[in-house]
């Protein structure tokens, strides 16, 4: 899923631990729970509009792709503070993957390393693998147009529930 799903699942999952938990457990359990939540977020993944390869050709994709991006970094914008332990954690998966090793591996594979170097460091493995294991049934629309109607009426109650235990 996109960052504004992580984050929006972030901030209620340490809304809860604070509310909830003392002092030191509410930060551990917020880190716990917010990386956790990654790895079940990125399996749901699969029903939604979320092509694992750029399609710059296909104007849908462009288009949804401006709107989810500037939505998302609007929520970093706005709920960083004081929900940042959240935010981060839940995104820490990507920052390494997708920010961190991916360059890494892109520049070893130029300079004629081996190209599959940094593959086992890879975390998105273990979403892959809750994916595979437990939720293998659900379908693929990863390139259907309508599962970005999934991912909005899911951010919108995710939305909702962020309003209401607020």
């Amino acid at each position: 899923m996109e960052a504004i799903t992580h984050n929006l699942i972030a901030v209620i999952i340490q809304i809860l631990c604070f509310r909830y938990l003392l002092f030191p457990l509410n930060i551990i359990f917020t880190i716990f729970f917010a990386y956790l939540s990654h790895l079940f977020v990125d399996v749901l993944s699969k029903l939604t509009y979320h092509t694992p390869d750029v399609q710059k050709d296909d104007k849908f994709w462009v288009i949804w792709h401006v709107i989810i991006y500037s939505v998302s970094i609007l929520s970093i914008v706005i709920l960083i503070v004081p929900y940042w332990i959240g935010i981060l954690f839940a995104n820490i998966i990507d920052i390494w993957d997708w920010f961190i090793l991916r360059p890494l591996q892109s520049k070893k594979a130029k300079s004629g390393n081996n190209p599959n170097w940094g593959q086992k460091w890879y975390l998105h493995k273990h979403a892959d693998w809750i994916g595979e294991t437990f939720f293998g049934w659900l379908p693929n629309w990863k390139y259907k147009y309508f599962g970005v109607i999934i991912e909005v009426i899911l951010i919108i109650l995710l939305s909702i529930i962020i309003i209401i235990i607020l």
